[in-house]
């Protein structure tokens, strides 16, 4: 009979692989649609004016950021025949399914009225949305505890969330276009019906695929608050945390500003899609590629080197002009290719600092430390939104029509010199991560001791 050593190093099998990575494929039929088209949906479709909209996505993913941590304590302690975190693919995926058509409906009130709806539907898709992607987040920390395989893991995941995201972008306009007609509020309601479906075929099938192999050295019943408390005196995870609230800052400014600059300053708004479409699939290929890239080079390192090229390269998109249509597609898929490796890293390098907090309390809280990591990272998306807005809104935006030379210079800086910026705060960060390959080793070393002797 397998030892649980060796059973929570075995690697997972490619079915388990490929059906994790499908998963994310789901999470962003939401996510990158959110990211994407939200904040121009509720300007340009919904009927919201932009600072009103900026106040609601900040106000909203502030409240829901907070249900993370809540939702990592609750996964912790989950205990059925399927494990900890599995379940809640299953018991999830419909009730997103529905806040997802609700939050792009456009009801007809008044605009108080609508206003009030859009902040109760979107902050309620978003509370789902947690309970639902924290257990799936956790669950690359207990597939397996082989580093290795974790950021293979995590590359496919990304692969298919990337993927998913390219398909978001791609298809989304199409089709509120093919299934609402001229109707474009019908369009929406559809459109987000049919990606609530394919969610759910592909959370059902990664609940029957997947198996949690990591168990903790001990179970303890003990205060969520002391988990909390345990990752505030985690070092490696505060920096990871810190790093995900500026490199979602960084990402999400860019996404959500790119439809504008396409439409606004570029004047070639039907190339939206194809503009996006060709940075998902840069972000696709460079998460790939990661598995490969940390056989030679060190996950710190290697994140280090890629957020310094993506400081240069955003910055670089300032000096663009306007008719330069291949420079800036060009530029678009090298952006994405340095940005791919981000998420497999970042994502395995949570599942390291899981391993380092049950080293030094010698209690494992794997769903509360990514849960306390999405946190940041809806902090920083609920940030980039905020901070677009503000900007569109102070430079005289208005939904629709021909922008202002201000205007149109502001859009410009938000997907140039205001991510490049970032990303390079980002790579000053990380140069504090301690956490490296061979300390790790260490690490699990003396935890397959204590598991051993228990």
């Amino acid at each position: 009979m397998m030892t649980q050593d060796a059973k929570a190093a075995a690697p997972p099998g490619w079915l388990e692989k490929i059906s994790y990575g499908s998963g994310d494929f789901g999470f962003n039929l939401y996510w990158t649609t959110i990211s994407a088209f939200l904040l121009i949906f509720y300007t340009d479709s919904f009927g919201l004016n932009a600072a009103a909209a900026g106040t609601m996505l900040l106000t909203t993913k502030l409240v829901d950021a907070f249900a993370d941590p809540i939702m990592g304590a609750v996964a912790d302690r989950t205990r059925t025949k399927w494990g900890r975190f599995r379940p809640w693919l299953l018991w999830a995926a419909v009730p997103l399914a529905a806040s997802g058509v609700l939050t792009f409906t456009t009801p007809d009130l008044d605009s108080t009225a609508k206003l009030i709806y859009a902040y109760v539907t979107f902050a309620l898709m978003m509370v789902i949305y947690s309970v639902i992607n924290i257990p799936y987040g956790a669950l690359s920390g207990v597939l397996t505890n082989a580093p290795q395989a974790r950021t293979q893991l995590n590359s496919f995941r990304f692969v298919g969330g990337f993927l998913g995201g390219t398909f978001v972008t791609f298809m989304t306009p199409k089709l509120v276009k093919a299934l609402g007609g001229a109707n474009e509020v019908l369009g929406w309601q559809l459109t987000m019906t049919l990606y609530g479906v394919i969610a759910c075929v592909l959370f059902f099938t990664l609940f029957l695929t997947a198996r949690e192999r990591v168990e903790p050295v001990i179970e303890q019943k003990v205060s969520p608050w002391k988990d909390v408390g345990d990752l505030l005196q985690n070092r490696p995870w505060l920096i990871m945390f810190v790093l995900a609230l500026v490199v979602m800052v960084t990402i999400s400014t860019r996404m959500g500003a790119s439809a504008y600059y396409i439409k606004y300053y570029v004047g070639k708004p039907e190339q939206t899609a194809s503009f996006l479409t060709v940075y998902g699939v840069a972000l696709a290929a460079g998460s790939l590629i990661t598995p490969l890239l940390t056989r030679f080079i060190d996950k710190r390192r290697l994140l280090i080197i890629l957020m310094v090229l993506v400081g240069v390269l955003s910055s670089a998109f300032f000096f663009i002009p306007k008719d330069q249509i291949l420079l800036m597609y060009g530029l678009q898929i090298a952006i994405g290719l340095c940005l791919g490796p981000k998420s497999p890293l970042t994502f395995s390098m949570y599942a390291d600092c899981a391993d380092y907090n049950e080293y030094k309390t010698g209690r494992r809280a794997t769903a509360m430390t990514f849960a306390a990591a999405t946190f940041s990272q809806k902090l920083g998306g609920a940030l980039a939104s905020f901070v677009i807005a503000s900007v569109l809104a102070s430079l005289g935006y208005v939904a629709n029509q021909a922008q202002s030379g201000a205007s149109q210079t502001g859009i410009v800086l938000l997907v140039s010199v205001v991510p490049g910026a970032l990303a390079l705060l980002a790579a000053v960060i990380m140069c504090f991560y301690n956490l490296t390959d061979a300390r790790l080793a260490d690490i699990q070393a003396a935890l397959a001791e204590r598991k051993s002797q228990s």
